[in-house]
């Protein structure tokens, strides 16, 4: 456990990751769970925000459902890696922004909307280009195992069970959709009645609201309405992005065996390339590098998977989840386009 949090803090945590119910009084319903008032449990949160523990609490919508396209990019950046990363976080699309321990040193997520007009891989050389690197990968989504942050506070080797890999159904969104999921993105309003707050904005009722977010739920548009952490604030100060070179024939076997475990918050299997060989990833957070590699170890030795890397995460420059639907999309294109220093072919 934490030394910093107390029981109660920690259950708060477990269950704000789980998931925040769809129902009028989401934290009266999570408080009853663990025996504590509503108002204590909002206190609670609120405390754990002031620590810099907990982020946010928004829905987790689904990237490939809304639309959009998405990537794991790879920089190789020889020179000032900063720099760099400020201006790959101008990007509405990027979440994720992260120094790591290899020769392709900055590791960012983007996504584009279903109507960029540069499309993604012209994203990322315009970027590329704008930055100076040396060199790139982009690393594509080729199955899902896993994807849920969901930090741990118990043992690394607890197992659980793992529904990531099932197909979503097809929702078409509609304008009306689109418009709730823009409005409710947004962090939680720690009040008794948060729904009702994000109803009042879009000018519907709270129950056409919940039963709306209930089928973006059920169809896969949202994964959860969860809390996001500061890991390394709640003491997981060991982010290991640990890649593996598994044989075609064994991707699927090793994947789920991964996923199956707690510790193991993202399992994909991705493309390849003559730059990039390993074609599994696994996100592992743990309280320390030992205990981290200690526990890739044993995962090495019960798949048989012998090649593999751990890429530590030395320095986050973003986390944050995307807005989806934003302006932010276009007049960042726009401003590229008309930016001068671009590469031919991109300006209309």
């Amino acid at each position: 456990m934490i030394e910093t949090l107390s029981d109660v803090q920690v259950e708060v945590l477990k269950h704000l990751q789980e998931g925040i119910p769809l129902v009028k009084e989401p934290f009266k319903h999570l408080a009853e769970k663990i025996g504590i008032e509503e108002e204590h449990f909002i206190s609670i949160i609120k405390q754990l925000k002031d620590q810099k523990i907990i982020r946010q609490i928004s829905p987790i919508y689904d990237t490939k459902s809304l639309g959009y396209d998405s990537s794991l990019v790879a920089f190789r950046v020889k020179g000032d890696v900063d720099s760099a990363a400020g201006i790959i976080n101008t990007h509405p699309g990027v979440s994720h922004n992260y120094l790591r321990t290899d020769s392709f040193n900055l590791w960012f997520t983007i996504a584009v909307p279903p109507d960029s007009s540069l499309g993604l891989e012209k994203t990322v050389e315009f970027l590329a280009g704008k930055t100076g690197v040396e060199d790139y990968v982009i690393l594509k989504t080729v199955k899902l195992y896993k994807i849920g942050v969901k930090l741990d506070f118990g043992k690394m080797d607890e197992k659980e069970e793992n529904n990531n890999g099932k197909k979503n159904s097809k929702l078409d969104l509609t304008p009306e959709d689109k418009q709730i999921i823009k409005v409710t993105q947004e962090d939680m309003p720690l009040v008794s009645r948060p729904f009702q707050y994000f109803s009042d904005i879009l000018g519907i009722d709270e129950d056409e609201l919940i039963n709306r977010l209930s089928v973006f739920h059920e169809t896969g548009v949202m994964r959860r309405f969860a809390a996001i952490l500061y890991h390394r604030k709640a003491g997981f100060k060991a982010n290991g992005m640990t890649v593996w070179k598994v044989p075609e024939e064994k991707v699927d076997e090793v994947g789920y065996t991964l996923a199956s475990y707690r510790a193991v918050t993202h399992c994909y299997k991705r493309t390849t390339n003559e730059k990039w060989q390993y074609n599994l990833f696994s996100m592992i957070h743990a309280k320390t590098r030992e205990e981290l590699e200690e526990f890739v170890g044993r995962l090495s030795e019960e798949t048989g998977i012998k090649e593999y890397r751990i890429l530590y995460s030395t320095k986050e420059y973003k986390k944050k989840r995307i807005k989806y639907f934003s302006d932010e999309f276009y007049k960042w294109e726009e401003d590229a386009k008309n930016g001068g220093d671009i590469n031919s072919g991109l300006k209309n």
